[in-house]
């Protein structure tokens, strides 16, 4: 699975919070305001994400209609996967030293940090 641009992965982001199957119009309506973008770059970024294997598109009536094919929970693991294996080399402590060392952990992160790994992760 390849990393999405940032905009295919926003148009993602929609249709994991809409119901499933959803609509052009749909999606526009929650994204295209936001980002002012025309409905043409959103057809355009749905067939794409349809070509790689992350929609799939159905016709009801005049109306096209997707659906995911894979998770939101899929993508970001395997995102967070590849994040951890290009900039930390797999390792978790390494990540949390990070954080850690730029004030990116508050104490409340940490107890809860504690209490994960205490309960097995």
């Amino acid at each position: 699975m390849k990393k999405l641009p940032d905009s295919e992965f926003e148009v993602m982001e929609a249709v994991w919070k809409l119901s499933p199957p959803v609509s052009t119009n749909e999606i526009t309506s929650m994204i295209g305001g936001d980002k002012h973008w025309k409905p043409q770059t959103i057809l355009t970024l749905l067939t794409r994400l349809v070509e790689k294997g992350f929609l799939e598109s159905s016709k009801q009536g005049r109306e096209r209609r997707f659906s995911p094919i894979i998770s939101e929970e899929e993508y970001l693991q395997v995102e967070t996967k590849n994040f951890m294996k290009r900039h930390y080399n797999n390792s978790i402590t390494q990540l949390v030293n990070t954080l850690y060392d730029g004030k990116g952990l508050s104490n409340k992160d940490i107890d809860e940090l504690k209490e994960w790994l205490n309960n097995g992760g």
